[in-house]
């Protein structure tokens, strides 16, 4: 499969021994655009790596180089020949396939021992069986659903999703497939190319604590600094066709790179007077022969002169939101509200006033409601019952996903921006989609060849000229790059009127927003903590999502008392638990002997002859009921383990 594959097909594949990725002097050229000269990198085994740099920098054609997709232009790309590489896919074409299957496809080699043994089972093999037996055990083979089944849960689908087709989901679900098929895949380097982007905040705390796990390498393309901050030990930037690689996280490379350029400023500004001066000594003396071997001189040594570029740090982007003409308080006030769909209530008795500067960030669980309610709010859906007050001068901001969908694809950001003010300037407009790094032709290209970043840059600059005083804001970073998520952040604080938004991006929430409201169990509430908070409360929610666990609420993080109580009861849910997992791993002991006792009577070939045959029967169906209870007992010893995880996880947490 072209996702998870040995290491084949690169320009250099080297001994095994010599296991690092290495890339020397390394040009690499995509038409008539260079991306990297004489770049240079070495990563070890097990290094996690942050792979940063402007939109077309080179970031997704390096993926394509490892993977072998693409060859150098000029010096080596080196990997171990036999490295399994695995990525994620941005194309899913098996849509027939059902999303537990589709994920299992992910390990190429399991797939083909249970081929094989479909086959040897069909043929009475019995020395082939005994061997595929052995070779799927070494696979975890036996396991393989369960865990394929809890990578889906930890991406955020439900038991019931797990067994619908693939074709039945939407493109982001379907990412999300890709990304369990990729983290299913054995690997020892893995290629991420933006996986949180179709995740919420759920769905990426789980991940993080996956990818933490993870032993291969990793080279992780992101634009969410707090994922790399928890994910990654060395970030690899891009910039001028080179590659620096930076110690720590991002955080950790902003503040490395900041002195960097502090001190590349000085000297290209010592530079400058040197150049300067050999300039000036060169006209005034090149015309006079007793000065001209000086003045010869001096033009070599200006030819040699190292070309310093200054240390440009300005952010391409430079906008705010057009201060309201008028604003009124409160700007919108939602009583006993029962919102949902049709007849479907899926929240009740929400109450929720906004005034000016309110600062709010939506948390919850994936489908507890937090778009219903952004939608409610924005009106593209109507309360069920209650009562729905909209202040008189209220203007609504409201940024969704599906809304870069309803742009013109034939109309230029400029014709955009002219249709919601015909009367103002061309260069008035003109400058102001510059602040979104629409600049030049691009104003007046069609919409139809931007990239996803783009028109959710062009969605943000039409709701920022509108002059919003209420901003509804639904995963608003999605597609957007480092530089214009802190562009976005700044201008969030710089607003004066109110911000309700939902994003995975925690920096955002933690620089914009001043209070969270939680979105679970069918009600809105205040929630009193942190995102670290959420993260514990996450963690109590999905356990009591479990079967046969307490539908208790969770207990008061900020409760000491409460803590020890919950921690008491956990410690004693511990031990049954325990005893359970213990009882089950026994007897799947047990069977297993059992299993190998009938298989090497199935190896014995002699079984196979006419005289035997009724013996051979009992043996396959012996076979074949062990296997039955093994599945069974498989599947049990792996619930209870996880369960215990999880209790323990939590009782980390509560102590």
């Amino acid at each position: 499969m072209a996702w998870c594959f040995p290491g084949k097909g690169r320009t250099k594949l080297v001994d095994s021994a010599a296991i690092m990725i290495r890339l020397e002097n390394l040009t690499l050229q995509r038409g008539p655009l260079r991306l990297l000269e004489d770049a240079e990198l070495t990563l070890h085994p097990g290094q996690k790596v942050g792979l940063i740099g402007a939109n077309g920098a080179g970031k997704s054609s390096l993926f394509a180089l490892l993977r072998g997709e693409l060859t150098p232009d000029a010096g080596n790309c080196l990997l171990p020949a036999d490295w399994r590489i695995a990525h994620m896919r941005q194309e899913v074409e098996t849509l027939d396939r059902l999303a537990v299957d589709y994920v299992l496809d992910g390990d190429e080699r399991l797939r083909r021992v249970q081929h094989d043994l479909a086959a040897a089972e069909l043929a009475h093999d019995g020395s082939a069986l005994a061997r595929l037996h052995a070779e799927l055990d070494s696979a975890d083979g036996y396991s393989a659903d369960a865990r394929a089944r809890k990578l889906l849960a930890g991406l955020g689908f439900s038991n019931a999703q797990m067994s619908l087709p693939v074709g039945d989901f939407s493109g982001g679900w379907r990412m999300r497939l890709s990304l369990a098929q990729a983290l299913m895949c054995p690997s020892d380097l893995l290629l991420l190319d933006e996986p949180t982007n179709h995740l919420d905040l759920d769905a990426i705390i789980w991940l993080e604590g996956w990818l933490k796990s993870y032993p291969g390498t990793l080279l992780l393309i992101s634009h969410d600094r707090d994922f790399l901050d928890a994910v990654v030990d060395q970030v690899a930037h891009l910039e001028q066709q080179r590659i620096n690689l930076y110690r720590g996280g991002y955080s950790a490379f902003e503040r490395a790179r900041a002195e960097r350029l502090a001190q590349q400023q000085q000297a290209y500004d010592k530079q400058q007077v040197q150049r300067a001066h050999m300039e000036k000594f060169i006209a005034r003396f090149k015309a006079q022969a007793t000065k001209a071997r000086q003045a010869q001189s001096r033009i070599k040594a200006l030819e040699r002169l190292e070309e310093l570029a200054p240390a440009h740090v300005d952010s391409p982007f430079d906008f705010s939101f057009r201060e309201a003409d008028k604003i009124s308080s409160p700007l919108l006030d939602l009583s006993e509200g029962r919102l949902g769909y049709g007849e479907r209530a899926v929240l009740e008795k929400v109450k929720l006033q906004l005034t000016p500067g309110a600062r709010i960030g939506l948390l919850g669980p994936n489908g507890a409601g937090k778009s219903t309610l952004i939608k409610t709010l924005a009106g593209e859906l109507q309360p069920l019952s209650g009562r729905l007050q909209r202040g008189e001068n209220l203007v609504v901001g409201y940024f969704a996903q599906h809304q870069l969908d309803s742009l013109d694809d034939r109309a230029s950001p400029l014709l955009h921006l002219q249709r919601l003010a015909p009367t103002e300037r061309e260069q008035t407009l003109r400058d102001f989609l510059g602040g979104f790094d629409f600049r030049g032709p691009r104003c007046d290209e069609p919409v139809v060849n931007f990239s996803g970043g783009e028109k959710a840059r062009l969605a943000l600059a039409l709701i920022a000229w509108d002059k919003p005083n209420l901003l509804l804001l639904d995963e608003p970073t999605n597609h957007l790059d480092l530089e214009m998520r802190l562009a976005l952040t700044m201008a969030l604080q710089d607003f004066a009127g109110a911000v309700l938004v939902v994003s995975h991006d925690r920096h955002l929430l933690k620089s914009t927003t001043d209070e969270f409201l939680l979105v679970a169990d069918g009600r809105v509430q205040e929630f009193d903590g942190d995102l670290e908070d959420y993260a514990r409360w996450l963690i109590d929610f999905r356990l009591r999502q479990q079967p046969g666990s307490s539908s208790e609420p969770a207990a008061d993080k900020t409760d000491k008392r409460a803590q020890r109580q919950a921690a008491a009861a956990l410690r004693q849910q511990l031990a049954p638990h325990k005893r359970e997992a213990d009882k089950l791993e026994k007897a799947l002991g047990q069977l297993h002997e059992q299993l190998a006792s009938v298989e090497a009577k199935l190896g014995d070939g002699a079984i196979y002859e006419a005289a035997r045959k009724d013996e051979l029967r009992d043996a396959l169906a012996e076979q074949a009921k062990l296997k039955s209870r093994e599945g069974e007992l498989e599947e049990a010893w792996m619930a209870a383990l996880e369960q215990l995880e999880t209790l323990e996880q939590q009782l980390a947490q509560a102590d």
